[in-house]
């Protein structure tokens, strides 16, 4: 390590020490976090792994690459209906790694940290040998017994979800294609939107409070779209149908289906929206629906659920679309 760069306790006191605010961080001065839970709550936990030009790219502006980090794993949790409380978090630092680098990237952590309400617990840094990465650890709280799985949908259910889908997938065709908004002829503005779409998810946090009010399951989109609702139709042993004309897009993702109907069925399906999708049992769909509009958050009825095998069908225009048209995201 370079002689400007400090050591690994000078590391925790001036980088990671003012980030920890929750009293069970122990001001990261102990081996482990100590964390109780509120009478009458759950701990619900999940965790992301992000790597350097994988999940971004390694160029991305530190504060960008400590929000989509955070973010991802908040959006695990909104889909539990679970509200954050803190997280833990492994930094594996490339061998060129700065200060200026790390107090930028710390910069954005404080900015989400004050965004969404939730603190370091804890973690470890180490030196990678094989670029960046960013493990995140998240924990959030939901009353007893009321996290919502993707295996609770039942026949019947109507299906829905946040935002709109497939922007952050052109966004990434975008940055590794320099031509690929001018030969789709997108504006600048939608060019910009796909761009932001990918390198910062928008988690739905304000909706958690409505899921476990109002669904019977749930799950952040990030596979893809079809490719979590087969997840959610095989957890819940039984069918469900998409209809491709009801699916939320922005205007760019518009623009791109009469432009190159290909390359939107790629994206369409391609993953990192960071949305959540919903099964909603019918008779209080229509509360739900006013229930997020008050939260702020646009959902959209793309379809339903029905006895079945846990198989998807895809419609447009009342006919069967052949599923191999979209590719999900493969983790590996």
């Amino acid at each position: 390590m370079g002689a400007d760069r400090p050591g690994e306790f000078e590391l925790i006191r001036r980088f990671f020490a003012p980030l920890a605010k929750d009293p069970g961080s122990l001001g990261l001065t102990d081996d482990a976090a100590v964390l109780t839970p509120r009478e009458g709550h759950d701990l619900v936990l999940t965790k992301d792994v992000l790597a350097a030009d994988i999940h971004f790219f390694a160029e991305d502006a530190p504060e960008a690459i400590a929000a989509k980090a955070l973010r991802v794993n908040l959006s695990d949790l909104a889909a539990k209906g679970a509200r954050p409380r803190g997280y833990l978090m492994g930094l594996s630092l490339p061998s060129d790694w700065t200060v200026d680098w790390l107090e930028r990237f710390c910069n954005g952590l404080a900015a989400d940290q004050a965004a969404y309400d939730f603190h370091l617990l804890g973690g470890d840094t180490v030196r990678s040998g094989n670029g960046l990465q960013v493990s995140i650890t998240a924990i959030g709280e939901v009353e007893t017994g009321s996290a919502v799985r993707r295996s609770g949908a039942r026949p019947g259910d109507l299906l829905f979800v946040t935002g709109t889908i497939g922007d952050a997938a052109a966004g990434l065709q975008a940055r590794l294609n320099p031509d690929f908004c001018r030969d789709h002829d997108l504006t600048e503005s939608e060019e910009a939107h796909i761009l932001d779409r990918y390198l910062l998810p928008r988690p739905r946090t304000r909706l958690a409070g409505a899921v476990t009010d109002y669904a019977s399951a749930a799950m952040d989109v990030s596979d893809g779209l079809f490719a979590d609702c087969a997840h959610m139709a095989s957890a819940s042993a039984l069918d469900l149908t998409i209809d491709l004309d009801q699916v939320p897009l922005s205007q760019a993702l518009a623009h791109l289906k009469i432009k190159s109907p290909e390359d939107f069925a790629r994206c369409l399906n391609g993953g990192d929206d960071y949305e959540i999708l919903m099964a909603v049992p019918e008779d209080v769909s229509g509360t739900f629906c006013r229930v997020a509009h008050l939260a702020g958050c646009a959902v959209t009825q793309i379809g339903h659920a029905r006895a079945g095998e846990g198989r998807i069908r895809l419609e447009e225009a009342g006919q069967p679309v052949d599923y191999g048209r979209f590719a999900g995201f493969s983790h590996f």
